[in-house]
């Protein structure tokens, strides 16, 4: 299995700022620790034109070369550094390589990625460029699929994916998240589940398996990217549903069974996580990672 990591390009943060950005370090650290079939990659940055596949050449503009506004700036709510602009770069880079790997392996991860809030003209919610939405073009450009499938299950809607493909019916976005959490006002996607604010494990894993199925039969996909957000956890600080680590792991282990019973790459991107401690989240996104490999869909 690969991995992609961009980790130790950190952010300049404000003190008690709420984003955890240490969780991606500790993720990397904890996979070479205890699970070392998993080849640890650094991350490439992706190109401006790699960028310019689902973004706007003057966002790509203001966001590489630090001329955010500052509402951009609190839209996004990170400060504009160098760091800032790298990192973005490289959570885009590190999907695309993840994407060449599933390409001859079928299963392969970004440790970070998910940015599912960033629109084609503009960044929001800790989302700055959206990973996904480059990463499906990109396989589409290379012949590497046609009918791409997002499956979003972080806690919070993917407006911003929803908007991109908004009038692209070869790609299907499909997300289940939190109907009373951000973004408060919601795009279409072409599935929405919204969930009622304390969804728990049975009600979660009935849900995901009906919207998997009415997926499958309104959109034959050829590729799958997997946001595994650990914000659904009951754990979690900006989350409003209650599921279980248990409830988790069996949502991951039905996304994984689902593609690999349809023989279809799938490319694992981390999405959000905030609880406290940190390490809750860590061990939720070590958990999808590990779920994965256990089963042999990754090699």
């Amino acid at each position: 299995m690969k991995a992609f990591y961009s980790d130790h390009f950190v952010l300049p943060l404000p003190p008690r700022h709420r984003f955890p950005m240490q969780k991606y370090r500790r993720l990397r650290e904890r996979l070479l620790n205890e699970l070392p079939g998993v080849e640890l990659c650094e991350a490439p940055a992706a190109s401006d034109g790699q960028l310019a596949l689902a973004h706007h050449p003057r966002w790509i503009d203001k966001m590489t070369q630090g001329k955010l506004s500052a509402a951009e700036e609190r839209a996004i709510g990170f400060p504009w550094s160098e760091a800032m602009a790298e990192r973005s770069r490289r959570s885009v880079g590190a999907t695309l390589a993840a994407c060449a790997a599933a390409q001859t392996a079928n299963y392969a991860a970004n440790l970070a990625g998910g940015t599912h809030h960033a629109y084609a003209e503009r960044g929001e919610g800790f989302c700055c460029f959206n990973d996904v939405a480059v990463a499906a073009r990109w396989v589409q450009s290379r012949r590497w699929a046609r009918q791409v499938l997002c499956i979003d299950l972080d806690v919070h809607q993917g407006n911003g994916t929803a908007r991109i493909f908004a009038d692209d019916s070869s790609v299907f976005t499909l997300s289940l998240h939190a109907e009373r959490n951000y973004p408060f006002t919601k795009e279409q996607s072409d599935a929405d589940w919204p969930l009622a604010d304390g969804t728990g494990d049975e009600a979660y894993l009935d849900c995901l398996e009906q919207a998997l199925e009415t997926a499958w039969k309104r959109f034959q996909c050829d590729w799958v990217f997997y946001i595994a957000g650990a914000d659904v956890y009951q754990g979690d600080r900006l989350g409003r549903l209650a599921l279980s680590l248990e409830g988790i792991a069996m949502r991951d282990r039905m996304v994984f069974d689902w593609c690999h019973r349809r023989g279809l790459p799938c490319v694992i991107t981390m999405g959000g996580g905030y609880a406290d401690p940190i390490d809750d989240t860590v061990s939720i996104h070590y958990q999808t990672l590990a779920i994965a490999f256990q089963m042999r869909l990754i090699t």
